[in-house]
């Protein structure tokens, strides 16, 4: 499988090395197998497949040019760019939204003769998906983790989550106010970006099914493996390559972290020490971690020792925000920009680390005022 043989990914060395490391405390046994959340995996696996069947099918692409069917300004141009990755990200995944919406819009802008507003657009893109996820159980991995493993109900999970949404679309939309020469006319040529994939609608129905099978599984409406079963029969005589394009990855960076906190669940001394270290502090703990290995780690290794959590899963989806690698979805937007313009990666960065750090800011005042 093409992303397991890709150079290794540090996250997953790091996940690994964790994981062996603590195997010297815990010598390997029958527990090691029940450490790992197969439902968890095994939903996640199932939404990556079932999402790679409708961008296969070109379905976000032709959402897309829907919206952009008539002439607009730079101001909503940008805005409809931005917007498809924030409301996508709640249903598709963050990194799914930026792999399918940011060369799009780099493509679509340069198309109206709009590059001025590509590195902001693609920055504002970037802090919408990763904060647009946080509302949905399917947003990301660690939303979908902590829903399952917590117990908590849909309506919790939302209300624990809605107000730093709407704060995300205020700041989005003040954000925005700011673009060079907003109001001018972008007059896109749409022949050079209409030509989407080629789409099955046989196809794009049995991937609607299943992704109502996946909600149904997240709501607890139906056993997962009854999920994973229907997929793997249906997309392997329907679409069999489709099966190799799951980030296996990320599911192998889970099973390392899950043994690596496994083991340590079982060192009494060291779990009570973390703990008493993370109690009453798990939003602050949550964002900070999640600056040095990313959100979706810092939940495997903060969840086994946090009391509250609400306030996890608040902290790693504020903590998405910040460095390039606290979300590692940033890094696909980073990547798709570098390539195109890779004599302009510091003006990328500059912009992309101070507007993190204001919407951080927003969210820490939020979180600080929700709690005096």
């Amino acid at each position: 499988m093409k992303t397991i043989i890709k150079k290794c990914d540090p996250v997953l060395v790091v996940a690994f090395v964790l994981a062996i490391a603590s195997a010297i405390w815990v010598k390997p046994d029958k527990s090691y197998f029940r450490y790992i959340d197969w439902r968890s995996l095994g939903i996640l696996w199932s939404l990556m497949v079932i999402i790679q069947g409708f961008s296969e099918n070109g379905v976000f692409e032709r959402i897309a040019m829907r919206l952009l069917r008539k002439d607009k300004n730079g101001l909503e141009l940008s805005g409809i760019l931005v917007a498809l990755c924030f409301f996508s990200g709640m249903l598709i995944t963050n990194d799914v939204a930026l792999l399918t919406f940011v060369p799009f819009a780099m493509m679509v802008l340069k198309s109206a003769g709009r590059e001025d507003l590509i590195c902001l657009v693609v920055v504002l893109q970037t802090i919408a998906a990763n904060l647009g996820s946080m509302l949905t159980p399917i947003g990301n991995p660690q939303n979908l983790y902590l829903y399952g493993t917590t117990g908590m109900d849909l309506v919790t999970f939302v209300d624990s989550m809605l107000p730093y949404t709407l704060l995300t679309v205020a700041m989005l939309i003040s954000s925005l106010m700011f673009l060079p020469d907003k109001f001018a006319r972008a007059h896109f040529e749409k022949k050079s970006f209409a030509e989407a994939k080629q789409s099955n609608k046989v196809q794009i129905v049995i991937y609607a099914g299943l992704f109502a099978l996946a909600l149904a599984v997240v709501l607890r409406v139906l056993p997962w493996m009854v999920l994973v079963g229907v997929t793997v029969a249906v997309v392997a005589v329907m679409d069999f390559k489709i099966l190799h394009r799951a980030d296996y990855v990320l599911l192998l960076t889970f099973v390392g972290f899950f043994i690596f906190t496994g083991n340590i669940g079982r060192i009494p001394q060291i779990h009570h020490e973390l703990e008493k270290m993370i109690a009453g502090r798990e939003f602050l703990t949550a964002v900070v971690v999640s600056q040095g290995i990313s959100n979706v780690p810092a939940t495997l290794l903060l969840a086994d020792f946090a009391k509250d959590a609400q306030e996890l899963l608040r902290g790693v989806n504020v903590g998405g925000l910040g460095t390039l690698i606290a979300s590692m979805a940033s890094l696909i937007s980073y990547k798709a920009y570098a390539n195109e313009y890779a004599d302009r990666k510091g003006y990328y960065m500059v912009r992309f680390t101070a507007l993190n750090l204001i919407f951080l800011m927003g969210m820490l005042g939020l979180h600080a005022l929700s709690n005096l």
